[in-house]
């Protein structure tokens, strides 16, 4: 009997699946390395505790921190002042009142709470526990129950509502002032009067309700939106939680190109009157707002970005006839980098502090606000300044931290530092070597540190912030018992990039059995999005997802390439308009330089895997350098940048939409594939739209090119989860080792009930 030529071709892959399930690989030592890709890496977090750490301030310098130890979880309240350590409350008490309000026992050491907020006054404490919110009391250890812990979980990509009815107080407690049928009303506190001040808000032209009073309480300062529609990004829920048919979800989703909102500043005075600020300086914003009055009245300051990412201005608006001047303004002939963008006023009202790239390393200085002149460069040096955590204005000094000011030393290991306005005095309060976090105390007078290196556990302690000297220590993360089992740490290493010159930084994972006699296949994970920097510089006891891999058999290693942030603008800007670039030179360079040292490194038999920009990364790896990456998985990828969200991709590739995003896009390239690649993407992907993982895989079917899709109906942006994890495992035993996996019912092991994922 002939069958039709469709059921022929579903039997012929039922067959091929048959086939590949009779051929599977059973060797014990693929089986036990499947087995430890998946149960490793949880056993050596479980070795180690204490690796979770926040100070909570209360007041001016003392805090509360919840800590783990092998007896379980404590909270502790710390006074810097005394050197005293306490519990923040009687656990056991606590303990007792929640087993007594919930039925069932509760131990002391096993209160993990998913929030907590002490009160201000350090009496009390709100917290989540068992799916209940709770308010107790440490003194007299009252408990409350306020009702069901219920999670509202948000889209990131929800606009935020300026239209709502907010009620802002005048400072002098006199008026109140918010915005109704689009207009903004003002009522008198005492005697209930109310007045429009404004008369030209409507629907499609309100006034957003962030309005800021002048200091004196006689004006207002606003702006007056006009809004673009909604740009839909469609989904398809095909199994609803609560059952039925599929259907469609809905998200704004504004991408590369769309318009934008347009904005109008005005100011107010109480009888209606009404200054628009000339837009002259700010014609194609793409940010406008953070609305400041000085101390006066006199002027309101507010930040322009401009829709291309390449000015952005601090301007000011004149009270008394509505003029706009410029107090800073910042250039660049590639993108200005947003995120990086800082603003600290003066009290004087005639001097302000910023950042800038505009030397090729990001620095603070110091600007005279009504002139626009900058006086003076507060940090200098090939180093990067990463945040302000106080501007001291008594003192005349600010406290930041920086990555690269020690010559010789890790260049992207942070340290915290002060100096003064005058830009003299640098000095390191965060001495000891590693990549520190620090949180310095609202009073300015405490610093707590805590640092680690790839090999050596965190330490926290507590310094005076103004020497750097220790005050009092907290805790020291304890790592024999990880040790014991056989861990190792990642291998940091450094070699030149593609221009022979830069040093670039990376970090070597082997499987806890390695064998330097044996040669490994090599697996990169990248993530190469501008903006931050990837590869671990901290210690910890599981670098997931490149531990598990490891295990299988693989060297896994991650590169930050060029493109990356915290060197240098130049070392960043080769990914202006070419996010493909991906800094795949400096990565490829770095392996064989690897290898040089290496030989246990196989790099003929290199593979790649990235999600999100990452996947979009991992499979331009393939499409651009064949001759080095054989094989690559690429998760969520963004593989296409006109498809992507607005705010992130036009800020490196550009505006308008050009021929660079066509040359950047992995589904204009999609013919060029001649190595193998898998495909995941989640269909509830509300970050990357799946359309773009859709789009790249038709464009390959078009080409007749062969290639792998894993589709994952309910899942969101995704690396895949337990599931994607044993599909990307499988792909790279095959591709690289040339080796048929075993079968996934002979890796669960129904002895020992493993299931595999984390």
């Amino acid at each position: 009997m002939r069958l039709p030529q469709r059921l022929c071709a579903i039997v012929g892959v039922a067959l091929s699946l048959a086939q590949m399930s009779f051929a599977a690989d059973t060797s014990d030592d693929l089986v036990s390395a499947y087995r430890r890709a998946f149960t490793l890496p949880a056993q050596w977090r479980k070795a180690v505790t204490g690796m979770s750490f926040e100070p909570n301030w209360l007041g001016a310098h003392a805090f509360w921190y919840a800590h783990e130890d092998a007896g379980g979880w404590q909270y502790q309240y710390v006074d810097p002042d005394t050197g005293g350590r306490r519990p923040l409350f009687d656990h056991a008490r606590l303990a007792q009142a929640l087993a007594t309000a919930l039925g069932h026992a509760v131990e002391a050491r096993s209160l993990k709470f998913e929030f907590m907020a002490v009160t201000p006054d350090g009496k009390a404490a709100d917290f989540i526990f068992g799916g209940y919110t709770w308010h107790y009391g440490f003194a007299d250890g009252s408990l409350e129950q306020r009702g069901p812990a219920v999670a509202h979980p948000g889209y990131w990509g929800n606009e935020e509502d300026t239209r709502s009815r907010i009620e802002i107080p005048s400072p002098d407690g006199c008026r109140r002032a918010w915005v109704e049928d689009g207009n903004i009303r003002v009522q008198d506190i005492a005697s209930g009067e109310l007045r429009t001040l404004s008369l030209d808000g409507s629907v499609d032209h309100y006034y957003s309700n962030r309005i800021v009073w002048s200091p004196d309480s006689s004006r207002l300062a606003a702006m007056r939106i006009t809004p673009v529609p909604q740009q839909k990004l469609l989904l398809l829920d095909a199994e609803p939680q609560d059952g039925g048919r599929p259907r469609l979800v809905e998200r704004n989703y504004p991408r590369a190109g769309d318009p934008l909102p347009t904005s109008e500043l005005y100011i107010y005075t109480l009888d209606g009157k009404a200054l628009k600020a000339d837009a002259a300086l700010f014609p194609n914003p793409y940010q406008l707002g953070d609305l400041r009055w000085d101390r006066a009245g006199d002027e309101v300051s507010f930040n322009y970005a401009d829709r291309g990412y390449q000015l952005y201005r601090v301007l000011g608006m004149s009270a008394r006839d509505g003029t706009v001047h410029t107090e800073v303004e910042e250039r660049s002939s590639t993108y200005i980098n947003l995120p990086r963008i800082y603003r600290y006023d003066l009290k004087d009202d005639r001097h302000l502090i910023w950042a800038s790239e505009r030397d090729n390393y990001n620095h603070l200085y110091l600007y005279e606000r009504h002139s626009g002149r900058m006086l003076r460069q507060i940090t200098h040096g090939a180093w990067y300044v990463r945040d302000v955590l106080r501007v001291d204005e008594v003192r005349r000094e600010i406290v930041f931290s920086a990555n690269g000011v020690r010559t010789g030393d890790d260049p992207y290991l942070i340290r915290y530092y002060r100096i003064g306005f005058d830009g003299k005095g640098l000095r390191d309060i965060t001495p000891a070597h590693g990549m520190h976090s620090a949180w310095l105390s609202p009073d300015g007078r405490y610093l707590v540190d805590r640092w680690s290196t790839l090999d050596a556990a965190p330490q926290t302690v507590v310094r005076d912030a103004l020497s750097g000297e220790v005050v009092m220590p907290l805790e020291h993360v304890d790592i024999a018992a990880l040790k014991a089992q056989g861990w190792h740490s990642p291998e940091a290493f450094v070699a030149k990039g593609r221009d022979g010159q830069t040093d670039i930084w990376g970090v070597i994972v082997r499987p806890s059995n390695f064998d330097p006699s044996r040669r490994y296949p090599v697996i990169e994970a990248i993530y190469a999005s501008p903006g931050g920097q990837f590869v671990p510089k901290a210690f910890m006891p599981d670098y997931w997802p490149m531990t598990a891999l490891a295990e299988l058999g693989f060297v896994v290693v991650q590169i930050d390439g060029m493109g990356t942030s915290f060197r240098s603008r130049r070392f960043e800007n080769v990914i202006w308009k070419n996010l493909a670039d991906s800094g795949l030179p400096d990565r490829i360079a770095w392996m064989r330089a690897a290898a040089e040292k290496y030989p246990w490194m196989d790099i003929g038999r290199v593979g790649i895997f990235g999600a999100s920009a990452g996947g979009q990364s991992a499979m331009a790896a393939v499409l651009q350098h064949p001759e080095f990456y054989k094989a690559a998985f690429a998760a969520a990828g963004s593989h296409d940048n006109r498809l992507d969200k607005r705010w992130w991709n036009e800020q490196w590739m550009g505006v308008p939409v050009g021929p660079e995003y066509a040359a950047a896009s992995n589904i204009d390239n999609a013919a060029r594939l001649t190595r193998p690649l898998m495909l995941l993407v989640g269909g509830l992907d509300d970050n990357v739209d799946p359309a773009s993982t859709f789009r790249v895989a038709n464009a390959l079917i078009k080409a007749n090119r062969d290639f792998e899709l894993v589709y994952l109906p309910e899942a969101g942006h995704t690396l895949g989860g337990s599931y994607g994890d044993h599909k990307r495992y499988d792909f790279f035993v095959r591709t690289l080792m040339g080796r048929t996996p075993p079968d996934w019912r002979a890796v669960a092991g129904e002895e020992d009930g493993m299931r595999g994922g984390r």
